[in-house]
């Protein structure tokens, strides 16, 4: 899972190093296809940690659905996974592919991830099946995460791979009101902080340096704060990565509320009922510099839960984003359903599933400045019946999700404000 790896014994392997499986798909071919899994530990906190897994057909035939099998070897459980459907019995997990990401070219790969929970220690899995069949071999290792690393967990469910719209039938929203943006202040730019899932905590939002892809590509990111006037935060980040240009390697944001757990318990108004008919109201002013042509976006990322009180071990059910601006071919998971009107602005909206449902309305035309209600976005996926009413609104956060390039989002002004 990262760029510069030494192979080491099998007891030597620490938390925070990869363990790769190097073997044979299907035995029974004498033509029979090569595989590896790379296991890695980008973060560990407290008694829970976050995993990441990547599955190579380094073969030349390719693998059309997929069973990931393996053991937890120190008595870890799982609390939650994505891009894949997780369950585990006793010691043993399973990941099945959810559909979109079913099919795994020769020479492509499938990337998982998970929260987990250990004690006692944190032993990488060594062995993996894949489909039934044991993948064997070599055991790189890479850098055991740094103490700063010691943070909530930071996954996302931003999509791994870019999908094109494809024509579909304009569907219109009923209009709703427009939400005017503010005007941005004067600010003094802070201190970066260049530690992945690096947490600064300001009032009631938090800056997540959220690296959560970096395994798929090689850079850099950091964030810094610059105080708030009022409600309104003021913040940015700086990036620099490369690699496969369809994977998100990183979504740094400003969070209000959940994000596998509450970095900040109260104040927040979140979680929220959709059918309490709430306003979520917000307000940004941004100013995106690409040092480089790459590809990005600037977006909004709700979360929803069935739960009241959602804790870092509950997955969302749904994930809702809000694309603002986009550069470089950027795209959504999933299929475009309907182009809508919503805010004042015209939205392609897409759907998709990646363990949760995703739905992701891109705006037909970039802005840096948005004043919007949020609801009107959750609204119109419970009039398509596509969202129940009864879910309930446990996070908003607003970032930048970078695939490849080198640049900077300088946030001036930035408000949320529920009820």
């Amino acid at each position: 899972m990262f760029a510069k790896r030494i192979v080491v014994p099998l007891s030597v392997l620490t938390v925070g190093s990869a363990a790769a499986i190097a073997g044979v798909l299907n035995a029974d071919a004498a033509e029979a296809t090569a595989c590896s899994v790379s296991y890695a530990v980008p973060s560990q906190w407290g008694t829970g940690f976050t995993g990441d897994i990547k599955i190579t057909n380094s073969g030349g035939t390719a693998v059309e659905g997929w069973k990931l099998g393996f053991g937890f070897p120190a008595g870890q459980k799982l609390a939650g996974g994505w891009n894949g459907v997780f369950t585990q019995t006793g010691a043993q997990v399973t990941v099945a592919d959810t559909g979109w990401n079913r099919t795994i070219a020769p020479g492509g790969q499938a990337t998982v991830g998970f929260n987990g929970v250990w004690s006692g220690t944190n032993t990488a899995p060594t062995t993996f099946t894949l489909n039934g069949v044991t993948c064997t071999g070599g055991v790189p290792a890479s850098s055991t995460p740094s103490a700063a690393a010691s943070v909530a967990p930071t996954a996302s469910a931003t999509p791994t791979k870019t999908v094109s719209a494809s024509p579909s039938k304009t569907v219109s929203a009923t209009p709703t009101k427009t939400v005017s943006a503010s005007a941005s202040p004067a600010v003094t730019k802070g201190a970066e902080n260049c530690t992945d899932f690096a947490a600064l905590v300001r009032g009631k939002f938090w800056v997540n340096n959220n690296v959560w892809g970096k395994a798929d590509g090689t850079g850099s990111q950091c964030v810094w704060e610059n105080g708030l006037t009022g409600d309104s935060l003021s913040w940015g980040t700086s990036w620099t990565w490369a690699g496969d240009n369809t994977k998100v390697k990183s979504y740094a944001s400003s969070v209000l509320g959940w994000h596998w757990g509450w970095k900040v318990p109260s104040g927040t108004g979140l979680p929220v009922r959709l059918s309490a008919g709430k306003p979520v109201t917000t307000n940004w002013n941004f100013q995106v510099t690409q040092n480089s042509g790459g590809v990005m976006n600037v977006a909004y990322d709700l979360w929803l839960h069935d739960k009241a009180n959602p804790d870092w071990p509950d997955n969302p059910t749904d994930e809702v984003m809000v694309w603002l601006y986009k550069s470089g071919g950027a795209g959504p998971v999933g299929t475009k359903q309907a182009t809508v009107s919503i805010g004042g602005a015209t939205w392609d909206l897409y759907r998709g599933n990646i363990g949760w449902e995703v739905y992701s309305f891109v705006r037909t035309s970039n802005t840096s400045a948005a004043g919007l209600d949020l609801t009107d976005f959750t609204d119109e996926l419970v009039a398509r019946k596509w969202l129940a009413e009864t879910k309930y609104l446990s996070s908003v956060q607003a970032g930048t999700e970078i695939f490849t390039g080198s640049g900077r989002l300088d946030t001036t002004a930035y408000s949320v404000q529920v009820g």
